[in-house]
């Protein structure tokens, strides 16, 4: 017998028992169904945070400088290092493209009638998605900008004599824009910022757009950080620089690091720098571990549904007895059994495999529209991976009951009912 004659009869035998042919392979494409949707889902929470890392800037690093003097009223009255930094970044621009404070506002900001004294928060239901919110207000320098990753697109930024010269300027994010002025240019325009008069400057270009938009990413307002003695707030002690590339990075942590110790009086204050991109890959290592555990509790119904054909293999072996006795009575080999048995298998799950990438492609889509609002494909290799593993399972599973049919004595097997 042939190949292909075993094949033909492995598709009849499959096709006369359709039920029991089904529920065969129910086991096995849930378990590929899951796995590939398990592992689409993860790829697409690495994705998204990729993308949330890309919206604020990439090659950041984040030095932290804080101080334990404070006044009888519990206020702050360490010394404000940003000029000493600022000044030092620039001797070393070989390694650095900007810095900038990383402190934020608290102010109300007002224009007409529109205030952010009552601006609320507002969702889509169907999306899940921010579509109003007071705007998110920041301390910058003239690179910030740079830092976040962000680029003008009306008017002109801060500038660095509108830090030494304390200049009641702003810069608006897109939507912040939009919210105030609607589809009006806001640069030259008057706002009132704790009741006092600031020039809108600029507008920022939107950091992100399409399907993976985030209100709040441009939902901002700028402030040169000099202006924080007219405003009030805390002293800054949180600081962004962005290295030259990703190569540079441990150069600036080291060089800054060493700066700073000698900066930093360790009786009255401390201080820290590290990497933002050691975050993302922290937290890509615990996304990946994560997918590694549930994957491995989905592949669990995988190796059920193995077993659940060599249980089915073993039925159709009883069933077919008698068949398997007068084919080896006019004189079929025992590997042609083997075969006969290990493709009926090899085609029960490869089948199911099929089922279970149909539907796990399906998941995948649904799943990452319901979750980031973005289009998930499974991954290429979990998709050949899920098939030859199907197929693999049922080879293996399937020899046991193989090899019993193909040690079945000829004239036994014939005087089976």
């Amino acid at each position: 017998m042939n190949i292909f004659q075993s094949i033909k009869m492995a598709w009849r035998s499959i096709v006369t028992k359709k039920g029991r042919s089904v529920l065969t392979m129910l086991s096995i494409f849930i378990g590929i169904a899951s796995v590939m949707s398990i592992v689409s889902v993860m790829e697409g929470m690495k994705e998204f945070t990729r993308a949330q890392y890309a919206a604020m800037g990439t090659n950041l690093v984040t030095v932290s400088i804080y101080s334990w003097s404070y006044d009888e009223d519990g206020n702050n009255t360490g010394k404000d290092y940003f000029p000493e930094l600022y000044s030092y970044c620039e001797s070393i621009r070989e390694y650095v493209d900007g810095v900038t404070p990383n402190g934020y506002a608290s102010a109300t900001v007002s224009y007409g009638t529109k205030t952010t004294a009552n601006m609320e928060y507002q969702w889509d239901e169907q999306t899940g998605r921010t579509i109003s919110a007071p705007p998110r207000m920041s301390y910058g320098s003239d690179q910030y900008a740079v830092c976040n990753n962000l680029k003008i697109e009306r008017g002109r930024d801060i500038s660095y004599l509108d830090l030494e010269r304390y200049n009641p300027v702003m810069v608006l994010g897109a939507n912040t824009a939009k919210t105030f002025f609607g589809t009006m240019d806001p640069v030259g325009k008057i706002m009132q910022v704790n009741g006092q008069n600031f020039t809108v400057i600029g507008v920022y270009a939107p950091r992100t757009s399409g399907e993976n938009a985030d209100f709040m990413t441009d939902n901002i307002i700028v402030f040169p950080y000099t202006v924080r003695r007219l405003l009030g707030g805390e002293m800054m002690t949180e600081f962004i620089i962005k290295a030259k590339n990703s190569e540079s990075i441990n150069q600036v942590i080291s060089r800054v690091g060493g700066f700073l110790k000698g900066l930093v009086p360790e009786n009255t204050g401390g201080y820290s720098v590290y990497s933002e991109s050691t975050w993302q890959e922290s937290e890509n290592q615990y996304l990946t571990m994560i997918g590694l555990v549930l994957g491995g509790i989905a592949a669990i119904s995988l190796l059920v549904g193995g077993i659940g054909i060599m249980n089915i293999m073993l039925v159709t072996v009883t069933e077919r007895t008698r068949e398997i006795g007068i084919r080896r009575a006019i004189g079929a080999k025992r590997s042609s059994i083997v075969t006969q048995f290990l493709i009926e298998a090899g085609m029960l799950c490869g089948f199911g495999g099929i089922l279970g990438i149909a539907v796990g492609s399906v998941l995948s889509y649904v799943l990452g529209k319901l979750i980031f609002h973005m289009t998930l494909y499974p991954v290429l290799w979990v998709t050949l991976a899920a098939f030859g593993l199907s197929v693999f399972l049922g080879m293996v599973f399937g020899c046991y009951p193989a090899i019993k049919a193909s040690r079945l004595q000829p004239v036994e097997a014939l005087r089976s009912e």
